[in-house]
């Protein structure tokens, strides 16, 4: 006979009220992570000019292209949707004909006025400005990657908003039946452990490209014990038939 602590609750136990909670949050949470990975495929597919995402990608991202400009990793990359092709190589072949000012005016301020002034204005701090020639310029060097303070604002936003969300889901997951109980421990303490290893990398990647194999380390175990905790947590709660007589409660266990 498998015990359980006496402080254990199934959701079998919980009243269809706080159920009914625990489902639109795994719900909300589980649109939103999918939105989420849609953004990190978005914002680094295609830097290596081929499309999907890749780890050269997320190596260019973070340690930076040693062959392209920041401008052209962005036009390649996560702004690659945002122009045709022409324009594109249009202005490529400006930043590789040594960014003429002329040519600027007469060429590519017409581009980039259509097609960039609006989210390139000057009012976003977090998005470089282009509103004249020396800002579109000082994008025409050398792609060095994420800068260290660009990295250290993501990170605490990343650390206090991932913790929140593996909290909730693993104050819900507590609630499943599933043994044995250090697997269940596991499951529950790896996106901890992950969050540590993801944003961590992001640091080591930028001095040595190859640990960008280790951004997608954690990024996958996160996945992967959200994806377990979310699947598990919904079925025991509507599906599953725990019976507290076949399971008594003891004090003494875990």
């Amino acid at each position: 006979m498998v015990q359980v602590h006496r402080m254990f609750f199934h959701y079998s136990e919980f009243p269809l009220s706080m159920r009914t909670l625990f489902t639109g949050t795994l719900i909300v949470l589980g649109v939103g992570y999918l939105f989420g990975m849609l953004h990190v495929y978005n914002s680094h597919a295609g830097r290596d000019g081929k499309p999907g995402l890749s780890v050269e990608d997320l190596a260019i991202a973070y340690s930076g292209n040693k062959e392209a400009t920041k401008l052209e990793a962005a036009l390649l990359g996560p702004m690659s949707s945002m122009l045709s092709t022409d324009e594109r190589g249009s202005i490529v072949g400006w930043v590789r004909r040594g960014v003429d000012q002329q040519e600027y005016k007469s060429r590519i301020e017409p581009i980039v006025e259509q097609r960039c002034a609006t989210c390139h204005d000057g009012n976003n701090p977090h998005i470089p400005p282009l509103t004249d020639y020396k800002e579109v310029a000082a994008l025409a060097e050398l792609d060095t990657g994420i800068d260290i303070f660009t990295l250290i604002r993501v990170s605490h936003i990343h650390m206090f908003g991932i913790t929140f969300i593996f909290f909730i889901t693993g104050f819900i997951f507590s609630h499943a039946f599933v043994r044995p109980v250090w697997f269940k421990s596991l499951v529950i303490a790896v996106p901890f452990f992950a969050i540590f290893l993801d944003i961590g990398s992001w640091y080591v990647t930028k001095v040595n490209p190859i640990f960008a194999w280790v951004v997608i380390i954690g990024g996958g175990l996160m996945g992967l014990s959200f994806a377990f905790q979310w699947v598990v947590s919904m079925y025991q709660m509507w599906f599953f038939k725990y019976s507290p007589e076949k399971h008594p409660r003891e004090a003494t266990t875990i």
